[in-house]
C-alpha cells in the first residue's frame, strides 16, 4: 500500500475496468463532475435500474480526485458496493465502514413493566479492523474510497487525538525501546509473548512484534541501542519476516482512544455533573433515581480512573472529547479532508435514514437519564443531526432510480442516466381491472411459466400473500410467498431458489423493491395498484416494476379500477423512457439482451438428510456434545463474517442462541416447507 503522498500534477485516484462508458453514462459523468467542479452544493444521478449507475460513481470520482465517501442504506449493499469498487480502484485505498456489531440490544429503560435492558453486543472483530483501517487511511492519504452504512454518522473518537496518539517510526531514529513499549501500552495494545494477536505485541530482547489493529500482516521493530535499526513486515502465523520499510506509522488499537491528561479532566467533569443531578433527583424527591444514579456513576468513575475505560464508555463522550452541549460529537465524516465527496445511495431511503437517525436515539436515552440511568450528557452521544450532516458534507451526489423531491428540488444538475449498457428497455406496462386480478394472474402466471419465466407478484398483506399462494399452489403450482415475518436469512435463500428454478412464483408485500436483483423474472403483477399510500406510490410502483427490467420479455400488470397520480405519473415516465431507449437502440442498432448472472451460493448450511429442528438436534446429546456444536458453530460464524457474509453470521448467531436456551421452533416461513436447522441436528449426530 503506497503512503498516499502524490506530486502535484498526479492522478492518485485510477479507474481499472475493461469497459467504457456508453449510452447516458459519458453526458452523466461529465454533467455531475462538472457541477462538483464548480462546487455546487447538491446533484442527482437519476439511473434507471440495471443502468450502470455503479460504473458512473466510479467514473465521476476518477474524474474529480477526491476523497469520497459512499453511503449505503444497508450492510448488504453497502457488502456488494465495497466489492465493486475494490475491483474498479486495486491501486487506491477503499475501506469498508459499517456497524461493528454482530449483535446489538441498546440500553433502554420501559416504565410501564419497570423493566431495565441492560446493553448487550457481540463485536465482530474484522469489522472493527475494517473501520480502523478507514481511519487510518484517511489520515495518512487521499486516494480514499469508504464504503459506509449510516452508521458513519455515529459518534466517535476525536480524529486529532487518533492522530496525535499514532507512533511514527523511522529507520534510524532515536527511540527507546522501553519507550515505544508505553506507548504501545497507550494506544490499547496488550502485551502477549506467547501467541502474536491483532492488537497485541511482543517482546524478545531489542526485537518488538506488533500486529496492528487495522492489518493482516504484523511489523517487526528492531533496536540497536536506542535507534530504530529496521522495520519488516512480518507474517504473524509463521514468524517469517518480509519487506522490508523504511518509515511506518502506528495508529491505535481503538477508535475511541484519548491520553491519560483527558481521561482525568473528564474524570472531574462527570463528578460535577453527577453532584447536579443527584441535587436535582432529592429537590424533587426521586431518592430511587438520586441513589441509583450516584452508585452507577461512580462505578463507573472508579473504573476510568484505575483502567481508562469503563463498561458504556461512549455515553461520556461528551466529558473525554471535552464538548459542550452545543458541539456536536465527532464521527467518521471529520476524518476526512474538507474536499471530500459525498455519494449517498438510493437516497430516496438513505437520506430519511439519516435524518431520523438522532430523534429515535434521544428518545431512548432520554429515558434513561430521567429514571437515574445515566447522566444528562450521554444524549450527547448520538448521530448527526440532519443539519449538522448537511454542515459537515461539503458536495453530495444522489443517486437513485427514484429521487424524492428534496433532492430534485435542491440539485444544481439532474443527470439522467435512462440508457442501459445491455439495451434493455423499461418493462411494458398494462392496467386491468380489479375484478378477477386473482384468476388473471394465475392466468398469465401459467403462460409466463410455460416460457420459464420466473413471476413476482406484490400484495398489499402478508395475510392475502401467503393466501394466495396457498390458492396456487393448490392449483399445483409452485409458489412460494415473502414477507417481513420471514427470518432475513431465509429471504435470502427463498430469492436464491427462485433463481434456480426451484418455484416459479413468488408473492410479497414490500420486499420486492431495491436490492431485490433477479433477472430470470419477467413478469411482475402489483394488485390493488389504485390504492394510493406508502405501498402504492409513485416510487414504490417505479421501484416494484423495475425489477422486470433486467429481463428482454419485462412487463408488468397493474390492477387498477383508479388512475391515480402515482399510476399515472409511473406509467408515464416508463413509457417516456422506453421510447428514449427503443430510439437510442435503432440508432445504434443494438437488440436488447437480458442480464445473465450466476446464482449466488446459499447461505444456509448444507442439508441434511434427517434434519430437524433445533431442539430435536439437542435432544439425547449430553452437554459436551453440545458444547462441541456451540464451538464449531461459533467458528463457522466468524468465519462467515471474515468473509463479510454477514446474513450468513447472523443467521449461525441465532442458531447458537438458541441452542444455549435449549429452546424450540421455526419461523413463519418454515411451517409448510424444510426445516430451519438441519445443520445443528447434523453437527449433534457427527459428535455422537
Amino acid at each position: 500500500m503506497s503512503d498516499g503522498v502524490f506530486t502535484s500534477g498526479e492522478k492518485p485516484f485510477k479507474l481499472s475496468s475493461e469497459f467504457k462508458p456508453t449510452g447516458d453514462q459519458p453526458q452523466a459523468i461529465d454533467l455531475i463532475a462538472r457541477s462538483v467542479e464548480r462546487g455546487n452544493k447538491y446533484q442527482t444521478l437519476l439511473g434507471v435500474t440495471g443502468s450502470g449507475k455503479t460504473f458512473t460513481m466510479a467514473n465521476i470520482i476518477e474524474r474529480v480526485q477526491r476523497p469520497t465517501l459512499i453511503i449505503s442504506h444497508n450492510k448488504t449493499l453497502a457488502a456488494q458496493l465495497y466489492s465493486e469498487f475494490k475491483h474498479f480502484f486495486p491501486d487506491n485505498a477503499v475501506e469498508y465502514f459499517i456497524s461493528y456489531y454482530d449483535y446489538y440490544q441498546p440500553e433502554a429503560y420501559v416504565p410501564a413493566t419497570d423493566t431495565y435492558i441492560e446493553k448487550d453486543s457481540a463485536i465482530n472483530d474484522d469489522i472493527e479492523r475494517l473501520r480502523i483501517a478507514a481511519s487510518s487511511a484517511l489520515l495518512s492519504r487521499r486516494d480514499v474510497i469508504v464504503i459506509a452504512s449510516v452508521s458513519c454518522i455515529y459518534g466517535l473518537g476525536s480524529p486529532q487525538d487518533f492522530r496525535e496518539m499514532m507512533i511514527p517510526m523511522r529507520v534510524g531514529m532515536r527511540l527507546r525501546r522501553d519507550e515505544l513499549l508505553e506507548r504501545l501500552v497507550a494506544n490499547v495494545y496488550r502485551r502477549n509473548d506467547i501467541e502474536l494477536e491483532r492488537c497485541s505485541f511482543r517482546v524478545r530482547g531489542d526485537t518488538v512484534d506488533v500486529f496492528p489493529a487495522y492489518m493482516e500482516t504484523a511489523i517487526r521493530i528492531t533496536f540497536f541501542d536506542d535507534e530504530v535499526e529496521s522495520i519488516r513486515e512480518l507474517d504473524p502465523l509463521t514468524g517469517r519476516a518480509g519487506t522490508k520499510l523504511n518509515r511506518f506509522d502506528l495508529y491505535p488499537a481503538s477508535q475511541y482512544i484519548t491520553t491519560r491528561e483527558r481521561i482525568n479532566e473528564a474524570i472531574g467533569k462527570i463528578q460535577n455533573e453527577l453532584e447536579v443531578q443527584v441535587a436535582k433527583f432529592e429537590r424533587e424527591g426521586k431518592l430511587l433515581e438520586a441513589q441509583r444514579i450516584r452508585m452507577r456513576t461512580e462505578n463507573d468513575i472508579e473504573m476510568l480512573r484505575e483502567t481508562g475505560f469503563c463498561f458504556g464508555i461512549e455515553n461520556y463522550s461528551m466529558h473525554i472529547g471535552g464538548r459542550t452541549p452545543e458541539q456536536r460529537p465527532w464521527c467518521l465524516l471529520d476524518f476526512f479532508p474538507k474536499d471530500f465527496l459525498v455519494f449517498i445511495d438510493e437516497s430516496h431511503v438513505t437520506l430519511p435514514q439519516i435524518h431520523g437517525m438522532s430523534h429515535g436515539d434521544r428518545s431512548r436515552k432520554n429515558r434513561l437519564v430521567e429514571f437515574g440511568f445515566r447522566l444528562p450528557s450521554a444524549v450527547e452521544n448520538r448521530p448527526l443531526k440532519p443539519e449538522e450532516f448537511d454542515e459537515v458534507v461539503p458536495q453530495t451526489v444522489f443517486v437513485s432510480a427514484t429521487p424524492a423531491p428534496f433532492e430534485l428540488e435542491n440539485s444544481a444538475v439532474v443527470a439522467e442516466q435512462i440508457i442501459r449498457p445491455t439495451g434493455l428497455l423499461d418493462p411494458v406496462m398494462e392496467v386491468r381491472p380489479i375484478k378477477g386480478q386473482i384468476e388473471d394472474v394465475i392466468h398469465e402466471t401459467t403462460l409466463a411459466i410455460e416460457r420459464g419465466e420466473r413471476v413476482l407478484v406484490t400484495t398489499l398483506t402478508k395475510r392475502m400473500s401467503e393466501d394466495i399462494c396457498e390458492f396456487m399452489r393448490e392449483r399445483g403450482m409452485r409458489a412460494e410467498y415473502l414477507h417481513s415475518d420471514i427470518d432475513a436469512i431465509e429471504r435470502v435463500e427463498i430469492l436464491r431458489r427462485l433463481r434456480q428454478g426451484a418455484f416459479d412464483v413468488l408473492i410479497g408485500v414490500n420486499l420486492l423493491r431495491e436490492g431485490l436483483d433477479i433477472p430470470e423474472a419477467a413478469l411482475v403483477a402489483i394488485l390493488d395498484a389504485d390504492k394510493e399510500g406508502f405501498l402504492r406510490s409513485e416510487t414504490s410502483i417505479i421501484q416494484t416494476a423495475g425489477r422486470a427490467a433486467r429481463h428482454e420479455n419485462g412487463r408488468v400488470i397493474l390492477y387498477a379500477d383508479v388512475m391515480t397520480q402515482s399510476l399515472a405519473r409511473a406509467i408515464a415516465i416508463c413509457q417516456l423512457r422506453r421510447e428514449r431507449q427503443t430510439a437510442y437502440n435503432a440508432e445504434h442498432g443494438i437488440t436488447p439482451r437480458g442480464v445473465r448472472r450466476a446464482v449466488q451460493e446459499s447461505l444456509l448450511p448444507p442439508p441434511d438428510e434427517d434434519a430437524g429442528t433445533l431442539l430435536m438436534a439437542a435432544e439425547g446429546a449430553g452437554d459436551e456434545d453440545v458444547a462441541a456444536v456451540l464451538a464449531e458453530l461459533e467458528e463457522e460464524m466468524l468465519a462467515a463474517a471474515d468473509r463479510l457474509e454477514f446474513e450468513k453470521a447472523a443467521l449461525l448467531r441465532d442458531q447458537i442462541a438458541l441452542l444455549k436456551k435449549g429452546a424450540a421452533g421455526t419461523p413463519a416461513s418454515a411451517k409448510k416447507s424444510k426445516p430451519y436447522f438441519p445443520a445443528v441436528k447434523a453437527k449433534a449426530r457427527r459428535r455422537k
